[in-house]
C-alpha cells in the first residue's frame, strides 16, 4: 500500500515527502512503527526510506520509553526528521493525552535537535486538545497561546545554548579521542576485536575515562533557561 501510495503520489506531480508517524501500544505488540528506530528500519528493509519521513510526536516518543529529543535525533541522524507533532503527554499515565505543550525544557531540547538538524523539510503541528475542564472558547485560544509562546521560548533558549556554546565544546572534548589513532579507525571500520584486544593490552592498566560530568551540563541548561 505504501509503495503504491508513492507510485500514485508521484504520477500525479507530487514531489514532496511522505510522512509516518511512530506510536507505540496501536496495536499493543508486534508493530513495525513503535517509536522513530524501529520505523526507519521498516522503511530502509522495503526501500521506503527515500521517499518517507518521520512526522515525529512528543507524546509518543515518551510512552515509546524515549524523550522526545531522543526521537528527533534518531531521525535527524538517519536524514529522516521530517515534521513535529508538537504536544506533551502525563508522563504518569500509559497513554496519549496530547496536551498542548508547557514543558518549556522539553521544547528547548526539540528546538535544539531541530537547529542542529538545520530545521525541518515539514513543520509543526499542534496535534493537542484541551484538557476536560477547560470547556470555553477563551479556553482553546489559551491553549494555542501557551503552545505557540513555549515553543518560540523554547526556540529562543536553544538558539542561546549553541550560541553559549560550552555543551558542544564539551562534547567535542569528551569524544577527541575518537578523530584520530585507534579512535578514529574505529569509527571508519577499519580495526578489529583483535586489534583493540592487542591495543588494551599494550595500555596496561586501565585510566578511568573522561567524566561524563552530567549534572555540569544540566547545571548549563538550567542556568541558560532560567537566568534572570
Amino acid at each position: 500500500m505504501m509503495k503504491m501510495a508513492v507510485e500514485y503520489g508521484r504520477s500525479i506531480g507530487f514531489q514532496g515527502d511522505f510522512y509516518i508517524e511512530p506510536k507505540p501500544k496501536e496495536p499493543m505488540k508486534h508493530q513495525y512503527d513503535f517509536d522513530a528506530a524501529t520505523a526507519i528500519g521498516f522503511l530502509k528493509a522495503y526501500g521506503l526510506d527515500q521517499d518517507f519521513k518521520m512526522n515525529i510526536e512528543a507524546n509518543h516518543a515518551t510512552l515509546a520509553g524515549h524523550t522526545f529529543q531522543h526521537d528527533l535525533r534518531v531521525s535527524a541522524i538517519n536524514g529522516m526528521l521530517g515534521s513535529i507533532d508538537a504536544n506533551q503527554g502525563d508522563c504518569l499515565l500509559g497513554w496519549d493525552t496530547d496536551e498542548f505543550p508547557s514543558n518549556v525544557y522539553e521544547t528547548t531540547m526539540c528546538m535544539y535537535e531541530v537547529l542542529k538538524a538545520g530545521g525541518l523539510t515539514g513543520g509543526f503541528n499542534f496535534d493537542a486538545k484541551t484538557r476536560r475542564p477547560s470547556n470555553t472558547y477563551e479556553d482553546m485560544f489559551h491553549a494555542y497561546i501557551l503552545g505557540m509562546d513555549a515553543f518560540a521560548l523554547g526556540l529562543i533558549k536553544a538558539a542561546e545554548i549553541i550560541e553559549d556554546g560550552r555543551i558542544d565544546n564539551f562534547i567535542k572534548e569528551r569524544y577527541a579521542s575518537f578523530e584520530s589513532g585507534i579512535g578514529k579507525k574505529i569509527v571508519d571500520g577499519n580495526t578489529t576485536l583483535a586489534e583493540l584486544a592487542a591495543h588494551a593490552k599494550q595500555l596496561g592498566t586501565a585510566k578511568l575515562p573522561l567524566s561524563g560530568r552530567q549534572e555540569y551540563l544540566h547545571s548549563i541548561v538550567n542556568n541558560i533557561l532560567f537566568k534572570g
